[in-house]
């Protein structure tokens, strides 16, 4: 999948001039590489589009339009553009309510390296989580992990060639899958890959 450059970003002006219908472009495409892991799990697969939403958000809201700053935005971004080997997704942990939620973040330390995804009957290939930045402590994880699923050519042979996709989490306190994935989060992820 093709990385993010300085000169395919639209400048502050042209964007605030797009953004309502790139918004809601972007609400209807996110849809479609969503998954909900159980009642508490989101899983938000990561591509081109998204991130480049994000980056042109984030230069908005900072009003950066400098060259250092706009590269500093690129480079921490485009890391979470799939490489045609991988899937990434940005991986939520939600509890509305604040107590609730400071409870099972410590409860669910480690649970971001138990989310997998199975290709047909293989072994599940567990997430790689937050490699460049450390997102949780001794004591809790954090509610936002940043994940990668590297596939083997095999792997992504078999799904080209219909092999069924499931995701889950295997945690001691919380476990849920989805088997099958849902087709439109699957063709999505498909596209994905440079097989």
């Amino acid at each position: 999948m093709p990385k993010i450059t300085r000169d395919s970003l639209l400048t502050l002006e042209a964007y605030a001039r797009e953004r309502t219908a790139l918004r809601t472009q972007v609400i209807a495409h996110k849809r479609h590489r969503t998954l909900a892991l159980g009642a508490h799990i989101t899983l938000l697969f990561e591509d081109e589009l998204t991130m480049r939403y994000q980056i042109q958000e984030m230069l908005r809201i900072e009003r950066i339009f400098e060259a250092v700053g706009i590269q500093d935005e690129l480079d921490t971004y485009n890391a979470l553009v799939p490489d045609g080997d991988n899937w990434k997704a940005t991986m939520l942990i939600e509890y509305p309510d604040v107590a609730q939620r400071v409870y099972w973040l410590t409860q669910l330390r480690g649970i971001e390296h138990l989310v997998w995804v199975r290709v047909g009957s293989g072994e599940p290939v567990f997430a790689v989580a937050d490699e460049d930045m450390i997102r949780h402590n001794d004591l809790k994880t954090s509610a936002v992990h940043f994940l990668r699923f590297p596939l083997t050519p095999p792997l992504m042979a078999a799904l080209q060639a219909g092999a069924p996709l499931a995701m889950g989490v295997e945690h001691a306190r919380y476990v849920a899958q989805a088997d099958p994935v849902p087709s439109t989060l699957r063709q999505a992820l498909l596209q994905d890959l440079a097989v």
